[in-house]
């Protein structure tokens, strides 16, 4: 079904039926520019639509047995992160609990929901999580619990349980092999490594007294340099693991709360932001030989203005020159 856009150079717009929080590309050969867009409504009713867009055509397409309802607004989105066409097609979510969806050419079907608190009827929210692309039985996920848990999603079991900050955990990534980085409202970042449980390392402390950190991203293409995000700041602190507690530098000119943050794939010199002031900004962060002291003067590379608060940003893990934004009901492609 061909769907209602709009097209500017280098913008293609896809106007959903619903207000837009969460969002995700695929990765598989046979699907690199599906997005999935998860809604955002005060119901506990939600829903997840899966979009193709024709990269030579510039057309969205839609399919209404492609979208499913979800309980509550999804928290985030993941497909499986493979190119490789022979594994399942599917999608995670996450919300009350982690859920793993199967994709068919004609309906999407519930295949696992992961209960790591079997002996309480109560489960606490899942506020994000990250899918290892370099093992990809696991899934990390952060809740408001304090705890984060590794999943073995094959097994559909528990591998570890960790209480890994002292208030709520709001978001995970994966760094690498057995080793994953976490944020919390008790303003921390810190590493784990799965071979050693009992330890964590603190890199990076929110200097504002008692503010969170809401948002993670470890950068995959260059692991030394991670991302992240405070609660209702304008800044983007870029950390490097080699130099912890002292952030590289600080990316200061959104002109309100930053809600997203995500690096290039491949190279993994370059990160997008997006935020209340209605922009998503790209920046030349890593090589740019900036220390702290001038960070903040930083200028980014590219800006693009949209009609209101950006919810989302996601770069595409297989094409390195489109970025997929969230606002209102809206999904927008950028090339560039």
């Amino acid at each position: 079904m061909q769907s209602p856009s709009e097209k500017k150079a280098g913008v293609y717009t896809y106007i959903g039926q619903w207000p837009i929080y969460s969002l995700a590309w695929s990765v598989r050969n046979d699907k690199r520019s599906r997005v999935a867009i998860g809604s955002f409504l005060e119901d506990y009713s939600n829903k997840v639509e899966l979009v193709q867009f024709n990269l030579d055509t510039s057309d969205f397409t839609t399919d209404s047995r492609l979208i499913f309802d979800h309980p509550y607004a999804p928290t985030n989105l993941l497909f499986f992160p493979s190119e490789d066409t022979s594994n399942p097609d599917m999608i995670a979510t996450s919300g009350d609990y982690l859920r793993l969806w199967e994709i068919h050419d004609d309906h999407i079907e519930l295949k696992a929901l992961f209960n790591g608190n079997k002996s309480s009827e109560f489960n606490s929210a899942i506020t994000s999580f990250d899918w290892a692309d370099f093992d990809t039985r696991r899934v990390a996920t952060s809740s408001v619990d304090t705890t984060c848990t590794i999943w073995n999603i094959e097994r559909e079991t528990v591998d570890t349980q960790l209480v890994a900050h002292d208030k709520e955990v709001f978001d995970i990534s994966w760094g690498g092999f057995n080793v994953f980085a976490s944020v919390s409202g008790d303003g921390s970042i810190r590493v784990f490594d799965l071979r050693d449980k009992e330890r964590s390392t603190i890199i990076y402390e929110n200097p504002v007294p008692e503010t969170p950190l809401l948002r993670l991203e470890w950068n995959k293409a260059d692991p030394r340099f991670m991302a992240t995000v405070g609660m209702d700041s304008n800044k983007i602190v870029i950390v490097d693991i080699r130099f912890p507690t002292i952030p590289l530098m600080e990316l200061c000119k959104h002109k309100g709360s930053v809600n997203a943050i995500s690096w290039a794939p491949f190279i993994g010199k370059q990160l997008c932001s997006a935020g209340d002031d209605s922009r998503a900004l790209i920046w030349e962060a890593v090589g740019s030989n900036l220390r702290s002291e001038n960070g903040g003067d930083m200028e980014p590379e590219m800006w693009y203005g949209s009609a209101a608060e950006i919810n989302h940003a996601r770069w595409s893990p297989v094409e390195l020159d489109w970025i997929a934004i969230a606002f209102l009901n809206k999904l927008q492609l950028l090339k560039v």
